[in-house]
């Protein structure tokens, strides 16, 4: 998955407005625009579509965590130097507040099923042993299953 489609699935799963957009990326630190946003929320293809940096999502993410959890220091958190699959997993379960047993359950909204020992392989150090890599399908049946889960409360 690009950055672009997981900013536009948070976006449409939280029905987020473009203000309170661009404030959640001022909160991880990235003075955007709504132009800015607009031309990241832009379909691949479509005119003036731009690839979202990693550092703006990463950004954006922590922004997320800010305002759902409040901050944690007064500083600004660095973003990471590499976005993976497993980082943006990470953030959003932070953001969000989820335990394990919660994203199973976003999982089985999905039909997906993963037992607690492969999701906590997920949420390990890249070095570790028992590590593992969050592709592409496991994160979009997550998203697919948080949009079932809080989508339709809104």
């Amino acid at each position: 998955m690009n950055n672009n489609d997981i900013l536009r699935r948070v976006r449409y799963i939280f029905d987020y407005s473009d203000q309170l957009m661009v404030s959640i990326f001022k909160l991880g630190g990235h003075e955007g625009s709504k132009p800015e946003l607009a031309a990241w929320l832009a379909r691949e293809g479509e005119p003036g579509f731009v690839l979202c940096p990693d550092e703006k999502l990463i950004r954006f993410l922590n922004g997320l965590i800010i305002k759902n959890r409040g901050a944690k220091s007064p500083e600004i958190p660095v973003p990471e130097a590499v976005l993976t699959n497993n980082v943006v997993l990470r953030k959003l379960k932070i953001a969000l507040n989820l335990q394990a047993d919660d994203l199973l359950e976003i999982l089985e909204l999905n039909g997906f099923t993963l037992s607690k020992h492969e999701l906590s392989a997920l949420f390990r150090r890249p070095g570790h042993q028992n590590y593992r890599e969050c592709l592409d399908q496991l994160l979009r049946n997550i998203l697919d299953g948080m949009e079932k889960r809080y989508r339709k409360r809104l």
